[in-house]
């Protein structure tokens, strides 16, 4: 049977194990695909990213691909929203729907900013004081993807509450 994922979760070019596998975590928990886009900080194989997944990788629905338009083409007719720390427009103040594609970036140089200048109507932060430069990078996964099934209806539906 095909896998029919509710959501698509992009990371570009990830750097820590630990984080990529938490993410893991997170899509096996909410029914979402885990992309990664290379070169990747670590190697798939990688003790550290399987451990921060724990026993729930071998549940997790994932590919790598070679490059960002290989991931574009794979993904055509999706809509795409770009997280990063220097957009205007929160989360929360967009409708985010079924089968969409949450893309994040690298732990030290988030999104490339060729991407989102041609992304930016489609760009979104997750607001924090100004005390802190960024969140880490599987909680602010965790936190659109939940938003994401919240404003889909998914959270009652297809989670164990």
């Amino acid at each position: 049977m095909p896998y029919d994922p509710k959501l698509h979760i992009v990371l570009y070019q990830p750097e820590i194990p630990y984080n990529t596998g938490s993410v893991g975590r997170t899509c096996v928990a909410v029914g979402a695909k885990l992309w990664l886009v290379r070169p990747l900080g670590f190697r798939v194989d990688d003790y550290y990213l399987r451990r921060a997944g724990l026993d729930y990788w071998q549940h997790l629905e994932w590919e790598v691909v070679d490059d960002w338009p290989m991931l574009v083409e794979r993904l055509a007719g999706s809509q795409f929203w770009y997280f990063t720390k220097k957009a205007t427009r929160s989360y929360a103040d967009v409708q985010l729907g079924q089968g969409e594609v949450l893309v994040f970036g690298s732990e030290s140089k988030g999104l490339p900013d060729q991407m989102l200048a041609e992304q930016h109507e489609r760009c979104l932060r997750i607001p924090t004081r100004g005390d802190v430069r960024s969140l880490n990078l599987s909680n602010s996964v965790a936190i659109a993807a939940y938003e994401s099934l919240r404003q889909t209806g998914d959270l009652a539906g297809r989670l164990h509450l």
